[in-house]
């Protein structure tokens, strides 16, 4: 295999370790801690990683900008460095605070330890977005296998021994966070410690109007739990956490094709970007709907099989999780296409608009339903977003509604020869520019 089919295939596979290694660690987890243990371990974990997508600060979104400019690389890669571990670190001590304000389920010690892990995942977020930018796609898969290894291999061991607990849980998943960090310097040092400051205030001002938005669509995607957390009980967040965990499993699939396709968004010619940008779309929404639907046909009976009867009140959120998971997986492709038309502002009020409406909806719907009423605001919300995202590619590309609609030949992928592009491969189609992994825990 050559081409894209070989880079699909190297990221699924990669993916899918992970996926099986989560699974394991996921189901452990549960049935130890049960509902209650278990939703305490997701409040925090979920709060260090809205950590971490604050703290990035959105500068890979400035990477794909700056990248076609060839002598910019080397600069963007100190930058991804610096900036990601100085902002981290103040994200993590403004989480902390609010913790501490906020009297959050869990010990003190606890938080710490998640959040010492932040200023690492930010910096991990950047500096992977430049070897996703480089097709340099193995070494990110190697650092994604091996940190699910670092979260699964010591839960299994303390499960073995008796000693699985919500303490342990939290060191793993920290640990886990830093793994991805310590690959990405590996492979692109020798990094410079000397940043230049005047690209640096053209990537905070770029990334700065997009990260408004970032941080919106973030907060649609977890702010479910830390609501359900405040207004609920743990045991609820546990029991909706299992259903959002496998529903955001089923979308890896489509995740790893997205991310696949990036290099030849960003540096394609307009029209060839549009192109592939549907295409990806239409493979996108195919393959997602396979993946989600098994996933959903199978939970009444695989639930309460893998993670104990406990965890059967988990189906009914995933039935209605369904349909917005599968509007969700039309999202990314959308954006990292969005990005090259240099319109923030607009993205970022697509993003305020479906986290105020998913705001709206689980205050009201919450109190009635509890984990139900989280998974019918999280569909209504995703669908919106996946709605406005489409009308506005397709209004920015004049292409018709029908160029969406999912063919069986789409299923058969080009195989473009690579390219060498700054210690990287790009595929061949389109060499001229024009001109995004916060990790999620539940």
């Amino acid at each position: 295999m050559t081409g894209p089919v070989a880079a699909v295939a190297g990221v699924l596979a990669s993916r899918m370790v992970r996926v099986a290694l989560g699974a394991v660690t996921g189901v452990l987890v549960a049935r130890t801690l049960q509902p209650e243990g278990r939703g305490v371990y997701a409040v925090i974990t979920t709060a260090a990683a809205t950590a971490v997508v604050i703290g990035h600060l959105s500068l890979e979104k400035s990477h794909i900008a700056f990248w076609s400019d060839s002598s910019r690389h080397r600069p963007l890669v100190t930058n991804a460095l610096i900036l990601g571990t100085a902002l981290g670190f103040v994200a993590a001590l403004a989480t902390f605070g609010f913790v501490a304000v906020a009297a959050s389920p869990g010990a003190s010690p606890l938080w710490l330890v998640a959040l010492l892990a932040v200023p690492f995942g930010t910096a991990s977020v950047n500096l992977t977005s430049v070897l996703l930018l480089q097709s340099r796609t193995k070494t990110v898969n190697w650092g994604t296998t091996a940190a699910a290894l670092t979260q699964c291999l010591p839960i299994l061991a303390l499960m073995a021994a008796g000693h699985v607990t919500v303490a342990a849980a939290v060191v793993c998943w920290a640990a886990s966070t830093v793994v991805p960090f310590l690959f990405a310097v590996r492979a692109l040092w020798p990094i410079s410690l000397r940043w230049e400051k005047s690209l640096v205030r053209l990537q905070l001002g770029l990334s700065g109007r997009y990260h408004v938005g970032w941080v919106a669509y973030h907060l649609l995607l977890s702010v479910d739990v830390l609501l359900l957390g405040a207004m609920d009980s743990a045991a609820t967040v546990g029991i909706y956490t299992v259903a959002a965990t496998l529903m955001t499993l089923a979308r890896i699939p489509a995740e790893s094709i997205t991310q696949v396709v990036l290099p030849r968004q960003a540096v394609s010619g307009a029209h060839e970007a549009e192109r592939i940008t549907a295409r990806t779309l239409r493979l996108c929404l195919l393959v997602s709907a396979g993946f989600i639907g098994l996933v959903a046909a199978a939970s009444p009976w695989a639930i309460p099989l893998v993670y104990g009867h406990a965890f059967a009140a988990s189906v009914t959120p995933l039935l209605v999780l369904a349909p917005g998971a599968l509007a969700l997986s039309m999202t990314r492709p959308t954006e990292q296409y969005l990005v090259r038309l240099g319109r923030p502002l607009t993205m970022t009020a697509i993003f305020w608009v479906a986290l105020a409406v998913n705001l709206a909806l689980n205050l009201v719907l919450i109190p009635r339903w509890g984990a139900v009423g989280a998974a019918l605001a999280s569909t209504v919300a995703y669908t919106l977003l996946a709605l406005m995202e489409t009308v506005r590619f397709l209004r920015s590309t004049r292409l018709g509604l029908s160029q969406l609609v999912p063919r069986l030949t789409d299923l058969r992928w080009g195989a473009a020869p690579p390219v060498r592009v700054s210690g990287g491969e790009m595929p061949a189609a389109g060499r001229t520019a024009d001109m995004h992994e916060a990790p999620r825990s539940r």
